[in-house]
């Protein structure tokens, strides 16, 4: 398994006990990397893909209602909440991760992780935000 997909799983999965608890942030990726040791890349990649959802959680969330507007965000299962929120940062607020890459990667985590649905329903409301959103130069 390639690095950054283990740094995904490792994000996601503290992403996942941050939205259902007070933790701190750090703490819990450190707690994650403890448990699943990553090489340096990677656990540096998982610690910003953490501190950048948590530090634009707001915004990352306006997003998914825009693009998920049948459901209210706090109505989506936790884990696709996530895995949208860390593939819309991705996209929008990194430039290090193509678009396609970051799309193929959160519908594989929500297919890994989520419901059956998951996956069709990640990719949808990924394909409406870029299809709105841009960046068309990260393609």
């Amino acid at each position: 398994m390639k690095v950054r997909h283990q740094a995904r799983i490792a994000a996601l999965q503290a992403l996942f006990e941050l939205d259902c608890t007070h933790h701190h942030p750090a703490a819990v990726i450190e707690g994650r990397l403890d448990e699943a040791p990553l090489p340096e890349a990677g656990a540096a990649f998982a610690r910003n893909l953490v501190q950048g959802v948590s530090a634009h959680r707001q915004q990352l969330d306006l997003l998914v209602g825009r693009y998920a507007p049948e459901w209210p965000v706090d109505q989506i299962a936790i884990i696709d909440r996530n895995i949208l929120r860390m593939a819309i940062y991705e996209i929008l607020m990194r430039n290090d991760t193509p678009v396609k890459v970051a799309i193929n990667e959160a519908v594989e985590l929500a297919k890994e992780f989520g419901s059956d649905s998951s996956g069709r329903f990640v990719n949808g409301v990924l394909g409406s935000l870029v299809s709105a959103e841009g960046p068309a130069s990260k393609s």
